[in-house]
């Protein structure tokens, strides 16, 4: 930004900065207050008396940038035309709060500069985008950092992202989504953490933490918005917003859990969902966003509605018209209306008839300007815009090797027979097969706005650093690619689904490797040539043949940035894999949703071949082909000498402990994990659920005793009465390496 307009922003906002720095020197507490009525700063509640009606509408309207960059444009259905000269005419008469997915601090400085040179009340704006797994630094997608299982990750990643993001004039990120996702054929399972509810909200809390660094205030933070509020995940059928009907106590037990952490790390947005939730659509569900939201958890931030989710009321047949609908998502909760334009034009209207209350438009536009206070902006409006910032910041030598560090972390290694990774660094001939051995295309993966697959490194390009006479063969012509791979002495075979099969209205009926990949598959096994599986996926696939059945396997979801430089590390063992499934991969598509923490039947098929009259599906058990937690090292883990401090659990925590040895020939890491199964319960318990989880990295012939803690609290569960409660009686407890095999298991005694 120029002298000018520094000078400008600060002359227009002296009177008031002292009292908005103290405000926001503890943004989360004070944001979580307002729902206490909490005043303002007395220069920003001032102008809370100033406004008009169309003013403090316009406080509550956020566009998508009409000066949109990159893949914005391609994220959400085509809206009204607009041009960035409009909305700057919106700025000057104060009906625009913001506007998201923009193209850069320049454009933001422009709308900015209008904001508090030119409009009458000279309240900042604010400027948004969809930072889901980096800006032009791009990690991997956030399925694929939740297989690291390591929180610390997910919190450096975020906060890389934040600082390239507020560089380029970004104060607020539609992310994380924290929505629990079962059925593998959800395309926006891609977005989330996986299945378990803790990796969930461990994850949550971890991004939150990363997005707002040391405080909202700080120029290198942005505000966090957890979405998508409620149970979006559960769709029927896994079919994008679709209608959810799940009970009260799925949604105590499974879907608010993620939603609670995010708000206990700070979080001080929330996007309500598309779904409707048994019959009463998320952004218009007053139970949801108001009993449970406001008056139960005390949230005090800011809800903000998904694209035209307002507007959508209409369509879900619960509103008649756009007036309808802008009124019943407002007096449901719903603060602020994301593109529709409907708040604009009603809510005037609206207040002006009686039918929605002066104080709740009042209520409303006090958590607005409580964020752009938390954010520093009544300070200084040009906190984060820097055109010379944003250049020095973005895709930093540090950020890129983060992305490159993250991406070997994300691959899940499903199978290794007779050690055939890591892949020889010389003397052997090897060839790289299929549609993502190499190219620049999807490599970054779904939902990015603003990195691109040309700033990545791709397979080939990678291998070749190390074996720079690796041969490359696109697959296309089977004939072709076979021969290639009977002349080579090894064989990577890069298979799986394109970036755009997964992703928001993404979801598939078969959750399986393309025809024609599969058939290439089969073609490379018949040459009796030792073969690699590279899976690329955003999602879990139904495995068969000749790629489940790969002497090697690696899901290597879609990377980032360092997408080629990440496998190749673990290709020939710069890196060994540490990464576990965060989704159950099932045996086949008919038999999703499948999770883990399934609930047993009445008729549980016994341990052993299939029975009939038993809970399974014909010729298949009720098991996972690869279950949720898995994953191999390039080491051989072995668990033994398992020991409980008491048999009993107690006011006293009950201490596991357990010893990982590794037998092989490499350094490795394990996660292990400890899981539980409440034998006898009022409210019927699953299998199995996962308490806590470590990683030990270990030398070879090395071992090393790991300690689990579990709590009264660790054990409950939400009871009849629809509260958590805890129950004396038998409980089972595994420490183990996935979520379905036996590790080493005990009991012990609830009192």
């Amino acid at each position: 930004m120029n002298g000018q307009d520094r000078r400008i922003s600060r002359r227009a906002w002296l009177a008031g900065a002292g009292a908005a720095l103290a405000w926001s020197a503890s943004p989360a507490r004070a944001l979580l207050a307002i729902v206490g009525e909490r005043p303002l700063p007395a220069s920003v509640e001032s102008l809370l008396s100033r406004m008009t009606l169309a003013e403090k509408a316009g406080q509550l309207n956020l566009l998508a940038a009409a000066w949109a960059g990159g893949a914005a444009i391609s994220l959400n259905p085509a809206g009204a035309a607009s041009s960035f000269d409009a909305q700057l005419r919106m700025v000057r008469r104060g009906e625009l709060t913001g506007v998201f997915n923009g193209n850069g601090a320049e454009m933001a400085r422009r709308m900015q500069t209008e904001a508090v040179r030119r409009s009458r009340l000279k309240i900042p704006l604010l400027f948004a985008a969809d930072v889901i797994h980096g800006l032009r630094t791009v990690f991997p997608v956030p399925l694929a950092e939740a297989a690291s299982f390591d929180p610390d990750l997910a919190r450096r990643t975020a906060r890389a992202a934040a600082v390239e993001a507020s560089a380029s004039g970004i104060d607020w990120t539609f992310a994380p989504m924290v929505d629990i996702a079962r059925d593998a054929r959800w395309g926006r399972g891609v977005e989330g953490s996986g299945e378990d509810v803790l990796l969930g909200r461990l994850m949550a809390a971890a991004r939150v933490e990363g997005f707002q660094g040391s405080g909202l205030s700080a120029p290198d933070a942005v505000a966090a918005c957890a979405k998508h509020f409620v149970a979006y995940g559960a769709g029927e059928a896994g079919l994008d917003y679709n209608s959810v009907d799940v009970s009260e106590r799925t949604l105590r037990d499974i879907y608010f859990p993620p939603f609670q952490a995010a708000f206990a790390a700070g979080a001080p947005t929330v996007m309500a969902s598309f779904n409707d939730l048994s019959g009463i659509p998320a952004t218009g569900n007053q139970w949801l966003l108001d009993t449970v939201l406001r008056k139960e958890w005390g949230f005090g931030g800011l809800v903000v509605s998904d694209y035209t989710g307002d507007e959508e009321l209409i369509a879900h047949g619960f509103a008649k018209d756009g007036r309808d609908a802008a009124r019943l998502a407002f007096l449901a909760g719903v603060d602020m209306s994301m593109q529709s334009g409907l708040y604009l034009k009603h809510l005037p209207d609206l207040v002006e008839k009686g039918e929605v209350p002066l104080a709740r438009l009042d209520q409303a536009v006090r958590r607005v300007l409580a964020l752009k206070v938390a954010l520093g902006l009544f300070d200084d409006p040009f906190r984060r815009i820097d055109p010379a910032r944003e250049k020095a910041r973005l895709r930093t030598p540090e950020a890129l090797a983060l992305a490159r560090e993250a991406g070997t972390r994300s691959i899940v290694m499903l199978r290794n027979e007779d050690n055939l990774l890591p892949l020889p660094r010389s003397g052997k001939k090897i060839v790289l097969i299929g549609p993502f051995a190499g190219g620049g295309h999807d490599l970054i993966g779904p939902w990015n706005v603003y990195g691109t697959d040309r700033e990545a490194v791709d397979l080939v390009t990678a291998v070749r650093e190390t074996l720079p006479d690796a041969t490359l063969d696109d697959g296309s012509d089977p004939a072709r690619a076979v021969a290639a791979a009977g002349a080579a002495d090894i064989v990577v075979l890069a298979i799986g689904e394109t970036q755009n099969m997964s992703g928001e209205a993404q979801s598939r009926t078969e959750i399986t490797v393309p025809a024609e990949q599969q058939a290439l598959a089969e073609a490379i096994a018949a040459t009796g040539k030792p073969y690699v599986v590279l899976l690329r996926t955003g999602r879990a696939l139904a495995l068969s043949g000749a790629v489940a059945k790969a002497p090697a396997l690696l899901v290597t979801w879609f990377l980032g940035s360092q997408d080629g430089p990440a496998i190749a590390d673990i290709l020939f063992g710069m890196a060994s894999p540490s990464a576990r499934l965060p989704v159950s991969f099932p045996r086949a598509s008919g038999q999703v949703p499948y999770y883990y923490a399934h609930r047993n039947t009445g008729r549980p098929n016994p341990p052993g071949a299939l029975q009939p009259y038993k809970a399974h599906f014909r010729g298949y058990p009720n098991s996972a082909l690869f279950p949720f937690g898995h994953g191999l090292t390039y080491g051989d883990m072995a668990y033994s000498d398992l020991r409980l401090s008491s048999q009993t659990l107690g006011d006293a925590p009950l201490t596991i402990r357990a010893t990982i040895a590794n037998n092989g020939r490499m350094t490795a890491t394990e996660v292990v994990q400890l899981y539980i199964h409440d034998v006898v319960a009022s409210v019927t318990q699953p299998v199995r659920v996962l308490k806590a989880f470590t990683r030990v990295t270990l030398a070879p012939g090395a071992r090393q005793d790991v300690t689990f803690t579990l709590t009264r609290a660790d054990l409950s569960f939400i009871g009849r009465e629809l509260t958590p409660t805890t129950e004396p009686g038998a409980f089972q407890l595994w420490v183990a390496p996935s979520a379905e095999v036996e590790g080493l298991g005990g009991t012990f005694t609830l009192t």
